[in-house]
């Protein structure tokens, strides 16, 4: 009578086990929504930051097949959208969903209102994708170029605050929906005293930078399908 309950224990934690070993062996599949940022632009691909991302997952235990990735430079919300509608299968599911965009809406002088509109459309579309689980989608901040080498003679402060009033768009947005929301903003801006986080283009991060993206990024990842 006294070896009953310790045997039931121990198959519980047995099944408990095998349970979380198969979880981690499981494929999971990965959609990068974005622009340049998410491309990687003027780096090799291994270099951007989901496939950085999708390399520290597997060093922590995870298989996850190399990134779908829907970006390109230049994009807006609105050319995302349009590239999403020919590249990506309308019933595609995936496990892991990131979007980032935003900047070439700021970049050419685009209203709050417009992109609000675009970036909430785009949220529910990852939203979707991720199999209507909001938990699955991560969103990750606007850059500020304006702290990069590319932006010398510009109005950097207005850059900045521009940049703000876009990424309070989207992290509401991304609050109202319930989508994880990562903040690289605040380290994107220490390429004024850190030329190591820069690429060779003087505009776009380094293989330095995106690994920390992609840290931030994983870490999410992990904390919800561990």
């Amino acid at each position: 009578m006294i070896r009953l309950p310790l045997i039931i224990c121990l198959g519980l934690s047995i099944f408990h086990q095998a349970f979380s070993q198969n979880m981690q062996k499981k494929n999971y599949t990965y959609l990068a929504l974005g622009d340049s940022y998410t491309i990687g632009e003027s780096l090799p691909l291994q270099d951007n930051f989901p496939n950085q991302t999708v390399q520290l997952l597997k060093d922590a235990g995870f298989y996850v097949e190399q990134p779908t990735i829907v970006a390109k430079t230049g994009w807006t919300g609105e050319e995302l959208q349009w590239g999403i509608g020919n590249r990506v299968q309308q019933k595609a599911q995936y496990d892991i969903v990131s979007l980032l965009i935003g900047v070439n809406n700021q970049y050419r002088g685009g209203d709050l209102e417009e992109y609000a509109k675009q970036f909430e459309e785009l949220v529910q579309k990852a939203v979707q994708f991720a199999g209507n689980k909001a938990t699955h989608v991560y969103v990750l901040s606007i850059p500020d170029w304006g702290a990069t080498p590319y932006a010398e003679g510009k109005d950097r402060a207005t850059i900045a605050k521009e940049i703000d009033g876009f990424n309070q768009v989207n992290k509401t947005l991304s609050e109202k929906w319930k989508v994880n929301y990562i903040n690289i903003t605040p380290g994107s801006r220490q390429v004024a005293v850190d030329q190591s986080l820069i690429a060779a283009d003087g505009l776009h991060p380094s293989a330095k930078e995106y690994k920390r993206w992609a840290e931030k990024l994983a870490t999410a990842i992990q904390q919800q399908f561990h």
